[in-house]
């Protein structure tokens, strides 16, 4: 199943993110709910965004496992950071977890004064398409 992934001209390019996406006839789509960088009882696991960061990627992973997905899958990630989190701490501790060949999935992103999970400085969420 071969999604397309669309960078039209006259919109910015990146390398980071994708404008628009295809998803073929048959698929069947993924949801997943917002992830922290918490482990499995809920703890947030560090005051660190980019280990945060990562965790919260790695849960992601983890759900998407248990749908039939990983990571290559996604379509699209929303990512929610705390207003005082370093964006570039965290985007620089997951980037090479969510680099692939070609274009790259859909991104949105938002800074937050606060996230439902007390100490959480960021939360994932995606969309993913799989074989239906």
């Amino acid at each position: 199943m071969e999604i397309t992934f669309l960078q039209p001209e006259g919109l910015v390019h990146s390398p980071a993110f994708s404008h628009a996406a295809i998803v073929p006839a048959g698929a069947a789509t993924v949801y997943l709910g917002g992830q922290n960088g918490v482990d499995a009882s809920g703890a947030v696991i560090s005051a660190d965004v980019a280990e945060q960061s990562l965790r919260a990627v790695e849960n992601a992973r983890v759900a998407l496992a248990a749908a039939g997905a990983g990571l290559e899958d996604v379509v699209q990630w929303t990512v929610l950071l705390h207003i005082d989190a370093d964006l570039r701490a965290a985007y620089g501790a997951i980037a090479p977890l969510l680099a692939r060949e070609g274009a790259p999935p859909l991104v949105t992103a938002a800074r937050v004064a606060g996230l439902g999970v007390p100490g959480a400085l960021v939360e994932v969420s995606a969309v993913a398409a799989i074989p239906g």
